[in-house]
């Protein structure tokens, strides 16, 4: 039986209708048939997938591949929890793994894959929300007493360098700066309580991509080089054009000044993954297929902030007020969509979620 051989016993609409990648593998260890939830996963054809190496296509743990092969020669299934499953097309992901022999087709196996659905993932999502909701009410009971103190305070000091020596001037010059400086974090941290909701709308997401890597080119990134990753086919995505466009470009500033003076690059990539799923708190799922990935190759977080990103007034960087990226997070958490990172020295990864238009608006 040749590699691109499926046995006809298999119902081909069960296959296809399998909410998890799946893939057969023959006796060789070659991919003889995908369905198209591992046809997303991979981020490649059936076509061009039928005849390779699974694990070539497929990157597990080592162990894994051992494990295999004896359920091949055992003849009996095998399941994996927790073990990051990834590809050369995309970032590994937490997978729960299941492999079983094709029973009456001898050495043929069955390989599973059911990507992490925790009901933690929304928990995470209202816990980023809440915390930019305490920012809110945080705002609204300082800004405006906080604000105006400041304004008197910046004008005394700059009557007061009228009359002043140079070398008292450097005194004064430090109030104003410093009372600017906490004028501009607080206007920040309003931002949070002046952000309505979404205005939900078809949104093309390259167009909105397109017009934060122009902004950045000519602003704020213009040391850096932008490559871009697109998936042609990509389907419209369901979001507020606005935020989105606020986040992608909270997103590249972050990636800019990771890499400081220095010369960096960024990519901006995006596909279709069939299979992401958030499970909410009320057992059911939401599809969030479209996927964007900002990518830099700067020094990565500091490990000690990396599980609090998303928090107000956490940074990596002296002087950072740390509202950019949970204001990313609560933009994200409005659209129902969920945003991940993943970093190391050299790579890190800001991943975003969406669901494309639903179907009663299309």
């Amino acid at each position: 039986m040749s590699p691109s051989t499926v046995p006809h016993s298999i119902d081909c609409a069960i296959w296809a209708s399998l909410p998890v990648p799946a893939f057969l593998v023959d006796p060789e260890n070659r991919i003889a048939d995908v369905n198209s939830a591992a046809e997303g996963f991979i981020n490649s054809s059936r076509k061009s997938l039928i005849g390779t190496p699974i694990w070539h296509k497929v990157a597990i743990e080592t162990a894994i591949e051992a494990a295999f092969d004896k359920a091949r020669i055992q003849g009996t299934p095998l399941f994996v929890n927790d073990v990051d499953v990834g590809s050369r097309e995309r970032a590994p992901l937490q997978c729960a793994v299941q492999i079983a022999p094709l029973l009456g087709h001898e050495g043929f196996m069955l390989l599973m894959l059911s990507p992490r659905e925790l009901a933690g993932r929304m928990t995470q999502n209202h816990s980023a929300k809440s915390a930019a909701q305490s920012a809110i009410g945080m705002a609204e009971m300082l800004a405006h007493e906080i604000k105006n103190p400041l304004a008197g305070i910046t004008g005394a000091a700059q009557l007061l360098s009228m009359n002043l020596s140079p070398d008292d001037l450097e005194l004064t010059d430090l109030i104003v700066s410093e009372s600017r400086r906490i004028v501009k974090l607080l206007e920040q941290v309003e931002q949070f309580g002046n952000l309505s909701e979404p205005d939900f709308r078809p949104v093309n997401l390259h167009d909105v991509l397109d017009r934060a890597r122009r902004s950045a080119l000519l602003g704020f990134g213009a040391h850096m080089k932008i490559i871009e990753k697109y998936d042609p086919s990509l389907p419209l995505a369901w979001g507020d054009p606005d935020q989105l466009l606020q986040v992608v470009l909270n997103l590249l500033k972050n990636a800019s000044e990771a890499a400081g003076k220095n010369a960096g690059t960024i990519t901006i990539r995006t596909f279709y993954e069939h299979s992401f799923r958030l499970r909410r708190s009320d057992g059911q799922g939401k599809l969030l297929p479209l996927q964007i990935e900002i990518i830099d190759d700067g020094p990565g977080l500091p490990e000690h902030i990396r599980d609090d990103i998303f928090e107000p007034f956490v940074s990596g960087r002296e002087n950072g007020t740390g509202l950019g990226l949970a204001l990313v997070s609560k933009i994200i958490a409005d659209h129902n969509g969920w945003i991940s990172v993943r970093s190391e020295p050299g790579n890190t990864i800001f991943r975003l979620s969406l669901s494309r238009v639903p179907r009663d608006r299309k």
